[in-house]
């Protein structure tokens, strides 16, 4: 006879038999925020390219980028769901992995994903054992970041490393990242050198060559100024495919759009966009100013919305009209290519997205506005944007051209040194 109570039999039973059922809904029902189901049909895993190739583990199927941080999985997720299902109802702990995965954003979770790859990939070029992986120790954490050094820009390590601590938590295994990978995540911008920011140079080389009479440049010049002078993100701005369009996520084309004159005459207009990276749901207001510039955004958008003024109101804001006489909606693939390859006609060096927002700033900036000002247009906490300025300013000699004297440098120094006194 066993020496097992038969109560404690029945729920070691039921536990086991949740925990397979909380795997096959992991592995199989998409959460909150996530494409529906007909377009996650179009969507399907991509076959690996030579540098994505991974070992072929049950613990990690092939699955689309932004699904990985919920289906992978360790020897520890088993114990972790295990315990979690001794003490909880199974909908309750479902449940709770759905709402952190609401948490973050689907094209966080793809960033993620990519993250994971890149470490498994790093455990299997070295065989280091499944048990390690998760919890990961510092040094394993501290050498695949210092892995990368040199060989992708910081912010996308930073990145990466963020996706495979959410992982940890997901899967509710303690991070054990300290001193070593402080260390080693601290040198990293030091290794590769900072990419140079959009400059007037750039903005002023997409209006004089891109083809204004063609609706597709007209929408670039229209993100492009938008991206630049309203010191946003493209994320903020443009779809990353041309299936991914949320409108509660992206900016349809019947957004609220305010005209205006400010005192001094200078006319504007106020974008309100439905979700952001630091307000979600809340949205924001993003401000256009017409300065006296040729990649002036207010007219760069009303050409826009005049040249594609056929677009229907539920596409993306940015879309344009095709030659068939339908629309396509601009995605951030096609305008960084575009912008890029205009850049190159003109000797520019190629820039990524990102570069618009640390571009549109310190442009800002060296034209002798205030930083509460700036800050206030790129939507920045008063902290934030003086933590954002450390990270950018020694991108400053690239991005001065003899436009600007040494006396104007030293007013953007002196501005932002007592921004810090007030903010520190």
């Amino acid at each position: 006879m066993s020496s097992t109570p038969p109560f404690q039999t029945s729920a070691c039973a039921g536990v086991a038999e949740d925990l397979a059922l909380l795997r096959e809904s992991l592995a199989r029902q998409p959460v909150v925020g996530e494409p529906p189901t007909s377009v996650r049909k179009l969507l399907k895993p991509r076959k690996p390219k030579k540098n994505n190739i991974l070992a072929c583990s049950t613990l990690r199927p092939h699955v689309l980028a932004c699904d990985r941080v919920r289906v992978w999985s360790a020897p520890h997720s088993t114990s972790f769901h295990s315990s979690v299902l001794s003490h909880l109802p199974f909908d309750d702990v479902l449940k709770l992995l759905d709402v952190m995965l609401i948490s973050i954003k689907v094209k966080t979770r793809e960033n993620y994903g990519a993250g994971l790859l890149r470490f498994h990939q790093y455990c299997d070029s070295r065989r280091i054992p499944e048990q390690l992986r998760m919890p990961a120790p510092d040094h394993l954490l501290a050498s695949f970041i210092a892995s990368w050094a040199g060989k992708v820009a910081s912010s996308t390590v930073h990145n990466w490393l963020a996706g495979i601590h959410f992982w940890h938590n997901l899967h509710g295994a303690p991070w054990h990242g300290r001193v070593l990978l402080r260390t080693a995540t601290s040198g990293l911008a030091k290794v590769r050198p900072r990419r140079p920011p959009v400059t007037l140079e750039h903005m002023h080389a997409l209006v004089c060559l891109l083809d204004l009479s063609n609706t597709f440049d007209v929408a670039v010049l229209a993100v492009a100024s938008t991206a630049f002078w309203s010191c946003c993100r493209l994320g903020e701005l443009l779809i990353d495919s041309a299936n991914s369009f949320d409108p509660t996520h992206h900016t349809p084309r019947n957004a609220p759009l305010r005209h205006g004159r400010a005192s001094m005459g200078v006319p504007y207009i106020i974008l309100t966009i439905p979700w952001t990276k630091t307000t979600h749901g809340e949205g924001a207001n993003l401000i256009a100013s017409g300065v006296e510039d040729p990649s002036n955004p207010v007219s760069a958008i009303m050409h826009h919305l005049s040249a594609n003024a056929s677009v229907p109101d539920s596409a993306p804001f940015f879309a344009f009209k095709t030659d068939q006489g339908s629309w396509a909606p601009m995605t951030r693939t096609w305008f960084v290519n575009r912008c890029n390859k205009i850049w190159k006609i003109a000797g520019l060096p190629g820039l990524s997205g990102h570069c618009f927002r640390i571009g549109g700033a310190t442009e800002l900036l060296l034209r002798g506005t205030p930083p509460d000002v700036v800050a206030m247009q790129g939507r920045w906490k008063s902290r934030a944007f003086l933590e954002y300025w450390r990270k950018i300013d020694s991108i400053l000699p690239v991005f001065i051209t003899s436009s600007f004297s040494d006396s104007r440098i030293a007013m953007i120094n002196s501005s932002m040194n007592a921004f810090s006194c007030r903010y520190q």
